[in-house]
């Protein structure tokens, strides 16, 4: 299958200057830079993209920031890509995606798991390794692919399978199938040890069910204005060129759709919820004196991030909410001090929870051991381009979505530092401060 990949324009002609603060770089630690970040259309699963498979997308998203850096395929030392839904077929996606889109046959590949932040793992991998002094040029990505998920047959039914391989008769074949208790099970965006969906888990928590949707569709017309400034390519056998999943829609239009899991008093809906969606994205990040020896002009420093990790039962999707103090403490910054947030939308419901736990007092002493709040970040300064609610959520793709989009961010707006935080399956998270790139 042949993909035309088509770069679109990215940039903007005028920035606004930088605010002059602090800079946190460290003495003795290599500055680590992205350069560029791209990112395939995301667009409704079983769409245009339906007849492809997961390595397509990521090969695209591969040439497509080759073509936009004009990187040399052999300057690369490392890939490294983040994937959920695993294709078998191509189970290291990363070296089959790199293979396809042309990279030397002599630059290892590897790919990493870790639910919503996948991507964010591929990137933060990238980082240790340049700091390690390991490599000095690596590509990190993620793709999913929800259009061709994999559907297992009952454990009963597939050690059936496996034993007619011992039957001798076909009777004793037939009879084997015709005990078999045939049974699909998919299982999407679950986690085994509760072995519940990460939806479920926003029950209970919302009241005023679309009051964060609102505010999304209040910035429809804006993030659609400025889609091209991001990190979009244009990828597949027909031309797409821009995302399909956006859907303005009034707020009686939202209140009349049914609940999609709890049923009939649930409050997740497809309103308020990210879509199943398919999609790519690759970003270069390289070492600070590599990228300048080479002619490039880096976007954004990649600074501290911190994982974290929290009971999954009553927790599973406040990552952020862990994540950002400690990230902030770290790199010795206050929310004050952030310019930009870019927060993971998986669920509207999620999103109101992360408020309001990083605005409680109780939540702050009870659960983290704090002695005031965390604080919650400032809407002006929220999501302000759409989030996954309203452009998608390939789970691996997104988080370096999010880092290219605060880079592109903090340049349009004249900030120093941006935010990205995101919750995982697990009850698990991340959070990362990046630096704008002086203009």
């Amino acid at each position: 299958c042949k993909l035309k990949v088509i770069p679109v324009i990215t940039h903007f002609a005028i920035f606004c200057k930088a605010k002059s603060k602090k800079t946190l770089a460290k003495s003795g630690v290599k500055n680590v830079v992205l350069v560029d970040g791209v990112r395939t259309p995301f667009l409704l699963s079983g769409t245009t993209y339906a007849d492809l498979m997961p390595h397509d997308l990521a090969r695209a998203a591969l040439q497509g920031l080759l073509k936009r850096t004009g990187l040399p395929k052999d300057a690369v030392d490392y890939i490294v890509y983040g994937t959920v839904i695993q294709e078998v077929k191509t189970s290291n996606v990363a070296r089959e995606a790199a293979l396809g889109a042309g990279f030397s046959d002599k630059t290892p590949a590897h790919t990493v798991t870790m639910a919503c932040i996948s991507s964010n793992q591929a990137m933060t991998t990238a980082v240790g390794l340049i700091a390690a002094g390991q490599c000095d040029a690596v590509v990190a990505g993620g793709v999913e692919f929800m259009s061709d998920v994999p559907i297992r047959h009952s454990r009963k039914m597939r050690k059936t399978m496996l034993s007619l391989n011992k039957a001798k008769t076909l009777g004793a074949r037939l009879s084997l199938l015709y005990l078999a208790i045939l049974e699909y099970k998919l299982r999407i965006g679950t986690f085994f040890q509760n072995s519940e969906f990460t939806s479920h888990n926003c029950r209970g928590i919302k009241k005023k069910k679309y009051i964060y949707i609102q505010v999304h569709l209040n910035k429809l017309e804006y993030c659609c204005l400025n889609f091209k400034c991001g990190d979009v390519i244009v990828t597949g056998r027909d031309i797409v060129s821009k995302d399909n999943g956006i859907r303005p829609a009034t707020m009686e239009q939202m209140a009349k759709l049914k609940p999609a899991f709890i049923k009939p008093h649930g409050t997740v809906t497809a309103a308020n919820s990210s879509f199943l969606t398919d999609g790519a994205s690759a970003v270069l990040i390289m070492s600070e004196e590599k990228a300048l020896a080479m002619g490039y002009k880096p976007k954004a420093y990649l600074r501290d991030f911190v994982y974290v990790s929290q009971d999954p039962k009553d927790q599973l999707l406040l990552g952020p909410t862990y994540a950002t103090p400690k990230v902030l403490e770290k790199s010795g910054l206050t929310l004050n001090d952030i310019d930009v947030f870019e927060f993971h939308e998986a669920f509207a419901g999620q999103i109101m929870a992360n408020l309001k736990a990083m605005e409680s007092d109780w939540f702050g002493q009870t659960y983290m051991g704090r002695k005031t709040k965390v604080g919650a970040p400032p809407m002006e300064k929220f999501n302000t381009w759409g989030g996954s609610l309203s452009l998608g959520h390939p789970f691996a793709a997104t988080g370096c979505r999010l880092v290219t989009t605060v880079a592109h961010r903090l340049q349009k707006e004249g900030g120093q530092y941006g935010l990205v935080a995101a919750c995982a399956a697990g009850g698990q998270g991340h959070a990362m401060v990046i630096e704008a790139y002086p203009q």
